[in-house]
């Protein structure tokens, strides 16, 4: 969800506006079966940081399953390459104490991608459907006051395996605060996902990635409890992605951000019908889709 008055170059580069679009109009995707569904000092910029498993995931777990055939039909998709094993020595090691890393990509030779959701404004059922069918994994950024009256929705979506990370109470520009106003965003989004959640949340996303690099907001971060401040090298629109690299194309390791929209944002789409045009893309390039906290290995206690 996008905070009005932010300066049009931010939105524009974290995809937080509220329908741009760079690609071709294509198919409606849905279920072929169904109707619609409804609905301190910091790291060095970008870094590919150098394992336990993250909190909550079970040690040793499988990467994840590609859905069947059928499931991508479904949803009028071809499926993606099956993502590889987790890998055992995890290429992100996070510090137990000290300041955190600030990270975009992550350091691997798997030709894989991770997917990144923040905010939490759109619930559309159909997303969860269409994410049990495909087993895609992805990370969730909650926003708190976005999603406190339906957290449900969120364990939904959680109990398919993916997790959930800290993006502040109410989603605002974290460089105009004041740092003691910094630390409250993150500290008191941490404690209600904590609470509602079963799981500390791992990593943190400043909205509009905004003063990711700060001492301020490191120090934030470290005294609430993430370990991690995860950005973006890709931002998903309606039918295509935005991308930093000039050559307009995806890297192993690259973490793309997308957003829980509905079709008040998505120029009448569907939050499945965005997601669809976002895995065909990256179908498109031949990459699979892994779990980010299957690359990451978190502090020893």
């Amino acid at each position: 969800m996008c905070a009005a008055g932010v300066l049009a170059l931010l939105a524009a580069a974290t995809g937080c506006t509220s329908g741009g679009d760079s690609g071709a109009a294509s198919a409606a995707l849905v279920p072929s079966s169904a109707a619609a569904p409804s609905g301190a000092p910091t790291a060095a910029p970008s870094v590919r940081p150098t394992g336990p498993t993250p909190a909550g995931s079970p040690t040793g777990s499988p990467a994840p399953a590609a859905g069947d055939a059928a499931a991508w039909a479904k949803w009028h998709l071809t499926p993606l390459p099956p993502a590889p094993p987790a890998p055992a020595d995890k290429p992100v090691k996070l510090p137990r104490t000290g300041p955190v890393p600030v990270f975009s990509e992550v350091r691997t030779a798997d030709k894989v991608v991770f997917l990144t959701i923040d905010d939490g404004a759109e619930r559309d059922p159909g997303f969860v459907e269409m994410l049990a069918d495909l087993k895609v994994p992805v990370s969730m950024f909650l926003t708190r006051d976005v999603v406190k009256d339906d957290y449900g929705y969120f364990k939904r979506l959680q109990a398919l395996g993916n997790h959930v990370h800290n993006h502040t109470v109410d989603h605002p520009q974290m460089s105009r605060l004041t740092p003691e106003k910094q630390r409250s965003e993150v500290c008191d989004a941490q404690a209600a996902l904590t609470q509602q959640y079963g799981t500390p949340p791992l990593l943190f996303r400043p909205p509009y990635g905004d003063g990711a690099h700060t001492p301020a907001l490191n120090a934030a971060v470290q005294q609430c409890g993430p370990r991690a401040v995860v950005l973006w090298r890709e931002s998903m629109q309606i039918h295509d992605m935005q991308y930093q690299a000039t050559d307009k194309k995806l890297r192993p390791g690259d973490i793309v951000l997308a957003h829980f929209r509905g079709p008040k944002d998505l120029k009448g789409e569907t939050m499945t019908q965005m997601f669809g045009e976002l895995l065909a893309r990256i179908q498109e390039q031949g990459f699979a889709v892994a779990r980010l906290e299957d690359y990451i290995e978190t502090p020893a206690a």
